[in-house]
């Protein structure tokens, strides 16, 4: 089974779940968001690491639920805090409905993942529920640190490493250990796979980032230089502080300082301020480096080369993404 079929078996899977249709918009908003697609990484995840320790496939389709479930639910949050007006190429939830309906569809999101892990094999259900719980309440914190930081006058390159490796990465790992462990693979494995999940989600970010400032408006899905208008500490705005000239940082300032601006002007002037000092091609340095971290978690994994490099693929795959 590949990775395909992976895909198609876990879009059956989540299709077949069906919720009340009342009251108006509370569970269609769900629904909606779900329908949008989305690369399905981290429930793909779920079920890839499951079939790397001989798992069976079908019994974790629960838990690859649960995480698209909650990634689906965090999106809804992130979208109105960040007062995005796309996700995937449409409507964030909130635009297409409106905030109280997002807010609450979120919440409803929320509590079926509890409901799609107590499908889950009696005797795995609490150990899953409780590395669940410390997942999500490790990407709130991550949330909570990205929001800080739009306002906090000083933040390091490494304080944002760590916020990205709660608000991203931490999931990725939660998805392939919880696949592991449905699978009954031993707590060092587990480790493993996790550690593997948890840089990859990094570098994931880190090429997301790159994408917000450098994609293409055609092919990313999301408002390209949306970071950038949000005043988000970014690994690129945060090199380009570190390395830039007494005039450079002033231009910098000022934009982040400005109440009142043309969205494309302020993109096009500090995308020009990262052009001069090639924070993009240092992004890309960092990124390969977390990229070969997780390689190095993979190499020590007590599976099969074939199994090992299938993990390697997939984050091959990540890495070179246009959206």
């Amino acid at each position: 089974m590949n990775n395909t079929d992976l895909s198609k078996k876990f879009e059956d899977y989540l299709f077949t779940l069906k919720w009340k249709n009342e009251p108006e918009g509370l569970y269609e908003a769900i629904y909606y968001i779900l329908q949008l697609g989305g690369k399905r990484i981290r429930p793909q995840l779920v079920l890839l690491s499951n079939k790397i320790f001989n798992g069976d496939v079908n019994a974790a389709l629960p838990a690859a639920a649960a995480i698209e479930l909650f990634h689906n639910f965090s999106l809804i949050h992130d979208d109105i805090m960040d007062n995005a007006p796309l996700r995937r190429g449409k409507k964030t939830v909130h635009e297409k409905y409106n905030t109280n309906t997002a807010i609450l569809s979120g919440d409803a999101a929320l509590i079926f993942c509890y409901e799609e892990l107590l499908k889950l094999q009696a005797d795995k259900i609490s150990l899953a529920i409780k590395l669940f719980n410390k997942t999500a309440l490790e990407v709130c914190e991550g949330q909570q640190l990205d929001m800080l930081f739009e306002t906090k006058i000083s933040v390091s390159v490494d304080d944002y490493l760590e916020m990205i490796r709660l608000k991203t990465a931490v999931l990725l790992g939660c998805a392939l250990q919880l696949g592991a462990m449905l699978a009954d693979a031993n707590v060092k494995q587990q480790e493993l796979i996790y550690e593997f999940g948890v840089q990859t989600g990094i570098a994931f970010q880190l090429q997301d980032d790159i994408l917000d400032t450098f994609g293409n408006p055609e092919t990313f899905g999301k408002q390209v230089g949306g970071d950038i208008i949000q005043n988000k500490k970014t690994f690129l705005l945060l090199k380009a502080f570190e390395l830039a000239n007494p005039e450079q940082q002033k231009i910098l300032n000022d934009w982040l300082i400005k109440k009142e601006f043309k969205n494309a002007e302020k993109v096009e002037a500090i995308k020009n301020i990262f052009n001069q000092i090639n924070v993009r091609e240092i992004a890309e340095i960092e990124m390969e480096n977390h990229f070969q971290k997780a390689i190095q978690a993979v190499h020590q994994l007590s599976v099969p080369d074939e199994k090992k490099n299938q993990l390697i693929a997939f984050a091959d795959a990540l890495m070179k993404r246009e959206k």
